[in-house]
């Protein structure tokens, strides 16, 4: 890519968000976190939807990103880009690019819409937090979106076989997914490889859905649970009790 073309790719970053520092958004790494405005998917329990439309003004420009990146160097690890979809985002590559030019690890949060995009940034990352959201067949009732399923178990291999840090996260609550639906997409993500999986409650708080806001919080029997890690190196459960 010519400077020019990388100059162009940049300029089309549209940032929705940034925080300055985070300790909760990658295990053991102290990070800021740029929110990439836009995302195609639709999913239920969606709690940043002003982070969904493409077309909505920046409330950030990247200049601004890259000025306050420089203010904190060799006080953060890593900066991740998280969404909406970063995936979405034209300049993603080129914006990862930058950052790590700047001495800064590289973290991404995804929900896995594009395995093409996916796989071009994977050699620029140190780390990735991919959410798989259902079994591949039940996608598209949660994120309304055909073939969703698809692209987020293809970025779940590519993920696998890059063999940098990551995690796994489901978002789950027993009326969207029943436990026993819960179990088999744990075993195929121990089957295709994972050891490393994150699952957390949904939280009924200005979700997509508005009436999943009124569900109660989300339970997990301490059974399944120990069931559930004794599946993965790395288990986690985020309730919401």
């Amino acid at each position: 890519m010519s400077l020019s073309q990388f100059n162009v790719a940049i300029s089309r970053l549209r940032v929705g968000g940034f925080v300055p520092y985070s300790s909760v958004d990658c295990p053991g790494e102290l990070a800021a976190v740029v929110f990439l405005q836009g995302c195609s998917w639709a999913c239920d329990y969606c709690q940043n939807p002003h982070l969904r439309s493409f077309r909505k003004s920046s409330e950030v420009s990247w200049e601004q990103v890259l000025t306050a990146l420089q203010e904190r160097r060799g006080l953060l690890d890593m900066v991740i880009f998280s969404g909406g979809e970063p995936l979405a985002q034209i300049g993603l590559e080129e914006a990862m690019t930058q950052v790590r030019a700047m001495g800064f690890k590289v973290g991404l949060h995804s929900a896995g819409s594009s395995p093409r995009r996916l796989r071009a940034v994977l050699p620029i990352c140190d780390w990735v937090g991919l959410d798989i959201k259902a079994m591949t067949s039940d996608y598209a009732a949660l994120t309304h979106r055909a073939n969703s399923g698809q692209q987020a178990w293809e970025c779940l291999d590519h993920l696998l076989a890059a063999g940098i840090p990551y995690e796994i996260r489901t978002t789950w609550h027993p009326q969207l997914m029943p436990v026993a639906t819960l179990m088999r997409l744990a075993e195929e993500l121990r089957t295709r490889g994972v050891r490393c999986f994150r699952l957390q409650a949904m939280r009924g708080r200005a979700c997509l859905r508005a009436e999943l806001d009124d569900w109660p919080p989300a339970h997990l029997d301490a059974a399944v649970q120990a069931s559930l890690a004794a599946m993965f190196d790395e288990f986690s459960w985020r309730g919401g009790e």
